[in-house]
C-alpha cells in the first residue's frame, strides 16, 4: 500500500480493460512467495457461469450485474470512431479518455479517485471466471461479459463546446498528444529490404532507432501500390476502428470485407462506425460456443497482378501498429492459374491451399464464397509453411487433428525429425494473454498442451523437457514504451491468477534487445522449440492463439472429444519445408540481411522471473511507482 510518507507523481487515472470481480475493491497484494501471491477478501475460489444476456445478479457493495452493456448515445459532437475501437471495454476505456480523471499529490489521497460528478454508484462487473471459459482474450477486451452503469455525464453548455476537429485520431491512454506523427521516412517510398525466405516480419514501432524499423512493416506499407495494385480486400479481425483502417488503404474506395465476431450492440456500433464508407461489407463469424471469439487475424488482398494471404496478430486500429511488438506471415505474390486449370493445380507442398480453404468454409458464410473461388483461381504452390487453424466446436474421431493443438501435434508427427537428445530442448511460449489452466500443471498444461509442443515426428520419446513461458512483468509494463496502458493489452486477471499460483514458476521476462523491442510490450504470440544451447529451431510458430483452452482447444469425454471455442489462425514453419534440418537462429536480425538464421523476435535464451517480478495483472492497481509518462494505473 503507499507509504504515508511517499510523495506521488500525480498522473492520469487510466480506465483499463478490465473484467474484475465484485469485491475487487477489497484487494490486497503481499508479495511474501517466489512468484508474487495475490488475495481477495472475499472468496472467488468457486467459477460462476455468466449471467444468460438480459438477466442480472446483485451486488450490494456495487449494484447490478449485467451481461450486456447498456447502450447509451454519446454526445452529438464526439466523433464514433474515438468511442468505438472494437468492444464495450475498449469503448469504455475511450469515454474514460475522454473525461480523464487526475489524482492528487498529497499523500493522504494517493491512490484515491476523486468524487466524480455524476452520483453514479460507478461500474458494475461481471464475475465470471470458469475454469472451462478461457475468456481472457489478447487484445484487452470483454466480448460478451461487459461492464453496466456507465456514469451519465451532462452535455457541455454552449459555451464549452468545442468545434469538431476534422480527422481526429482516437484517443490514446495519454491524451491527445500522446500519438504524435511519425517521422516522414517511417513509411516505405520503395520496395523495402525484406527477409525473403521466411517471409516473417515485424511491425514497425514508433520510436525506436531507426536501424530496428529497417525491414519492419507498417500496415500501410503493406497496403501500399509497393505490393501490388489493391483491387478488393478481406479483413479477418478481432478489433476494428473503421475510420483509421480507410485511412490506411491508398485509394478509400476498393472494396473491404469485415469479418468478425461481433454481436448485438457491438455489431450495431461496427456498423455505424462504416456507416460514412459505403465500399465496407460485413460477415460476422458463428460462434456457438458460449466465451468463444473471432480472434483470427488475416488479410486476403486480391491484387490486378495476383493474390496475396496475410496472416498477423495486430487488430485493426492504431495503438496495435504504434508502439507493440506484433509479427506477421506475408504470401508471396500468387499469380492467377490458366483458364481451365484443375482443382488440386496450384497446391502447396505443405497443402495450404487445401487448408486454407477449408478454414474459410468452416465459417458457412455466403460472403466468403467469392473469396474462396478466388483462391481456387490461383497458384499458391510457393507457400512452405503449414496453416495451423482453430475453429469452433466439438470434434471426435479423425476431425480432432483438423484444428488447435491436436493440429499442431499431427502436424510436428507427420514434418519433423526426432533430434538426438531431445528430452533436453526446451519449448517456448510467448503471448500475450493466459486463461485458466486448472488446479495444477497436469490438468490442460502438462497434461495434454505439453504432449503437443514437444512431438517431433514419430519419436517414440516422451520427453519431459524444460517448458519456458514469456509473458511481461509488471516492470517490463511500467517501464515501457506506452507505461501502464500497454497493459490493457495483456489481459491475465486476477481472478485467473490467484487458482494458478503453481504456472508462474514457468514465467520469463520479456526482452528483446536483438530486435530493439525490449519496451514494445508483446502482442505477438509465438511458439517453437529450441536446442539447448539457443542456437537452432526444430520449428517456429505465429499466430493469434494465446495460452488457452478456448484457443486450442481441449480434450474432453476421456480424450475421445475435442472443444475449441474461438476462431485462430497461424502459421507453422518446419525446417523440411525450407530444405533444413534445424533453422539457424539469427540473433540481430535488423537491419534486415539475406541471413539463412530465422528472426525469433525476443531474445533467446530467455530470462527467468526474479524473486522480485510478478507477472502483469490487469485489473489490479499499481501506485508504488509511476510508469514512463508520470502516471499509475487504477483499475475503477
Amino acid at each position: 500500500m503507499q507509504s504515508p510518507n511517499r510523495k506521488v507523481l500525480p498522473g492520469v487515472a487510466v480506465e483499463p480493460r478490465v473484467r474484475a470481480c465484485n469485491a475487487y475493491l477489497e484487494l490486497c497484494m503481499t508479495q511474501d512467495s517466489q512468484h508474487g501471491k495475490w488475495t481477495i477478501s472475499s472468496s472467488d475460489d468457486d467459477d460462476e457461469d455468466l449471467p444468460l444476456s438480459g438477466t442480472t445478479t446483485s451486488n450490494p457493495k456495487l449494484g447490478p450485474v449485467t451481461a450486456t452493456v447498456e447502450v447509451k448515445p454519446e454526445p452529438a459532437n464526439t466523433p464514433v470512431s474515438s468511442l468505438v475501437i472494437g468492444s464495450e471495454a475498449r469503448q469504455l476505456a475511450a469515454m474514460n479518455q475522454l473525461n480523464p480523471v487526475k489524482y492528487e499529490s498529497s499523500p493522504s489521497l494517493a491512490g484515491k479517485r476523486k468524487k466524480e460528478v455524476s452520483d453514479s454508484p460507478g461500474w458494475a462487473l461481471s464475475d465470471s471466471d470458469d475454469d472451462d471459459d478461457d475468456d481472457d482474450d489478447d487484445d484487452g477486451d470483454v466480448k460478451g461479459k461487459s461492464l453496466s452503469n456507465l456514469p451519465k455525464r451532462a452535455p457541455p453548455s454552449p459555451k464549452t463546446k468545442k468545434p469538431k476537429v476534422e480527422n481526429e485520431r482516437p484517443p490514446s491512454p495519454h491524451g491527445r498528444l500522446y500519438y504524435i506523427d511519425e517521422p516522414e521516412d517511417f513509411f516505405e517510398s520503395s520496395i523495402p529490404c525484406l527477409n525473403d525466405t521466411y517471409r516473417f516480419y515485424l511491425n514497425k514501432v514508433t520510436g525506436l532507432d531507426r536501424k530496428y524499423n529497417s525491414g519492419a512493416l507498417h500496415i500501410r506499407d503493406i497496403l501500399s501500390p509497393l505490393f501490388g495494385t489493391l483491387k478488393e480486400s478481406a479483413q479477418f479481425n478481432y478489433c476494428f476502428d473503421i475510420a483509421w483502417m480507410v485511412k490506411q488503404f491508398p485509394s478509400e474506395d476498393r472494396p473491404v470485407l469485415i469479418v468478425h465476431g461481433d454481436k448485438r450492440e457491438a455489431k450495431a456500433r461496427l456498423v455505424q462506425q462504416a456507416q460514412p464508407f459505403p465500399h465496407i461489407r460485413f460477415c460476422q463469424a458463428k460462434l456457438d460456443i458460449a466465451f468463444g471469439t473471432h480472434h483470427t487475424k488475416m488479410m486476403l488482398l486480391w491484387y490486378e497482378e495476383g493474390f496475396r494471404v496475410i496472416i498477423l496478430t495486430s487488430n485493426l486500429i492504431r495503438a496495435d501498429w504504434y508502439q507493440k511488438t506484433q509479427g506477421m506471415w506475408m504470401s508471396p505474390m500468387f499469380p492467377r492459374l490458366p483458364k481451365g486449370s484443375s482443382e488440386s493445380a496450384g497446391e502447396s507442398p505443405t497443402f495450404f491451399k487445401r487448408d486454407l480453404l477449408e478454414y474459410l468454409a468452416a465459417y458457412r458464410a455466403p460472403e466468403l464464397e467469392e473469396w474462396i473461388q478466388r483462391i481456387k483461381e490461383h497458384d499458391l504452390s510457393e507457400t512452405r509453411v503449414y496453416l495451423v487453424g482453430s475453429t469452433p466446436g466439438r470434434y471426435v474421431g479423425s476431425d480432432m487433428e483438423r484444428w488447435g493443438h491436436l493440429r499442431l501435434r499431427k502436424l510436428l508427427y507427420d514434418h519433423t525429425d526426432p533430434v538426438a537428445g531431445e528430452e533436453k530442448w526446451p519449448v517456448i511460449g510467448q503471448f500475450s494473454s493466459i486463461g485458466s489452466m486448472g488446479l495444477d500443471k497436469t490438468k490442460w498444461l502438462k497434461g495434454e498442451f505439453q504432449r503437443t509442443m514437444t512431438t517431433l515426428g514419430k519419436s517414440s520419446l516422451r520427453s519431459d523437457p524444460p517448458m519456458h513461458l514469456v509473458y511481461p512483468s509488471v516492470e517490463d509494463v511500467r517501464t515501457s514504451l506506452e507505461g501502464y496502458p500497454a497493459g490493457g493489452s495483456l489481459p491475465y486477471s486476477i481472478q485467473t491468477a490467484q487458482k494458478q499460483l503453481w504456472l508462474h514458476s514457468f514465467f520469463h521476462r520479456w526482452k528483446a534487445n536483438g530486435t530493439g523491442r525490449s519496451h514494445a510490450m508483446p502482442h505477438i504470440k509465438t511458439y517453437m522449440r529450441t536446442s539447448p544451447d539457443f542456437t537452432q529451431l526444430a520449428w517456429f510458430l505465429v499466430t493469434s492463439a494465446n495460452l488457452s483452452k478456448a484457443a486450442w482447444g481441449a480434450l474432453e469425454k476421456n480424450n475421445t472429444q475435442v472443444m475449441v471455442r474461438s476462431y485462430e489462425l497461424g502459421v507453422l514453419y518446419v525446417p523440411a519445408a525450407f530444405n533444413m534440418k534445424t533453422f539457424p537462429l539469427h540473433k540481430n536480425p535488423f537491419p534486415a540481411s539475406s541471413s539463412s538464421g530465422f528472426p525469433v523476435p525476443f531474445d533467446l535464451p530467455p530470462t527467468c522471473y526474479s524473486p522480485k517480478d510478478q507477472p502483469w495483472i490487469w485489473n489490479i492497481p499499481y501506485s508504488q511507482a509511476p510508469d514512463t509518462h508520470g502516471n499509475i494505473w487504477v483499475p475503477s
